[in-house]
């Protein structure tokens, strides 16, 4: 059974950065492409950021893109978000997903996401 935990969210100010943690386990883990999604309230699960399983390979949502970088420490079964110059808008509950198939570069679309975390709250005050 796989399971990823998020962490790292919190109360940020604009123009401020955080770093999402997500842990995983229950496979090996560095076979698979993962990737960072985030909903706003009354608003749709959308794309930030995804990363291959060979760990050069990364895409970013244009809205993101220039302000985070997503990584990954296979050693350490660990995904991670670093996000900086916060704006309001990026204010959301943060989730991590990992890809349904192995040995995929980054994966964008939702649907081929098959195992997903909790989220973890980010707001961004202005």
């Amino acid at each position: 059974q796989v399971q990823l935990v998020e962490s790292g969210g919190g109360l940020v100010q604009a123009g401020g950065s955080l770093r999402l943690s997500c842990a995983a386990s229950g496979r090996t883990f560095s076979r698979y492409a993962m990737g960072w999604f985030r909903q706003a309230p009354g608003k749709e699960r959308e794309f930030v950021a995804a990363i291959g399983w060979n760990t050069d390979r990364t895409y970013y949502a244009d809205f993101v893109k220039g302000r985070a970088t997503i990584s990954r420490e296979n050693a350490k079964n660990t995904l991670y978000l670093q996000m900086n110059s916060l704006k309001p808008e990026d204010t959301a509950v943060y989730y991590c997903a990992a890809a349904r198939l192995p040995y995929r570069d980054y994966v964008t679309a939702m649907g081929e996401y098959d195992y997903w975390g909790q989220g973890t709250q980010v707001t961004v005050s202005s």
